[in-house]
């Protein structure tokens, strides 16, 4: 049995999104190339490209990356994994590059993108921007720009829908009572 809360509307998102494009703007970082994570990561960067354009009349570039390949599970994901293109067209070498996802729980992923992105070049520095954190985490990772941190429970997901995979825009947590890990006390 699962049980679902939302947590983001459409216009949720959009405010987040602009409150994380001003905090990005105010930090002046220069020139900053925003890179999405496939798959979700990729509309958000976007969307915040979007939203950091509205504030300074110039939207950052934005590349995708797909880190299937450089995943420390590969071997639990399947014999064939799905691999994606992988679209960086520009130098990024002495640029500031913000990477972007949508929910940051045990940090692998984020390890992950690190490894895939370094193999293009030498960045002057990578930051992090997260839609949802949810703690949890395995490896010391932390997001630099974060729109919302949600308290999670181990059984729970965190599931960030958008237009461009899921045919809308919303934050829904997910329980799966099924699932839950129950310690038994003799």
């Amino acid at each position: 049995m699962a049980k679902e809360k939302h947590l983001m509307t459409e216009a949720d998102m959009d405010k987040t999104l602009k409150s994380m494009a001003k905090q990005i703007v105010a930090d002046n970082l220069g020139e900053v190339i925003l890179v999405g994570i496939r798959t979700r990561g990729v509309p958000l960067a976007h969307w915040l490209a979007k939203q950091i354009g509205t504030l300074t009349k110039k939207a950052p570039k934005v590349g995708i990356l797909d880190i299937n390949l450089y995943r420390d599970d590969l071997s639990e994901v399947g014999d064939q994994p799905i691999v994606q293109k992988t679209e960086i067209p520009f130098n990024i070498n002495g640029l500031g590059i913000i990477l972007v996802d949508d929910v940051l729980y045990t940090g692998r992923t984020i390890r992950s993108a690190l490894d895939a992105l370094i193999d293009f070049g030498r960045p002057k520095f990578i930051k992090l921007a997260v839609l949802v954190d949810r703690g949890w985490r395995e490896l010391p990772i932390q997001a630099d720009y974060v729109g919302k941190k949600i308290a999670t429970h181990a059984e729970e997901v965190i599931k960030v829908m958008l237009k461009e995979s899921d045919g809308k825009n919303q934050v829904i947590l997910k329980e799966n009572f099924s699932n839950r890990q129950t310690m038994h006390i003799q």
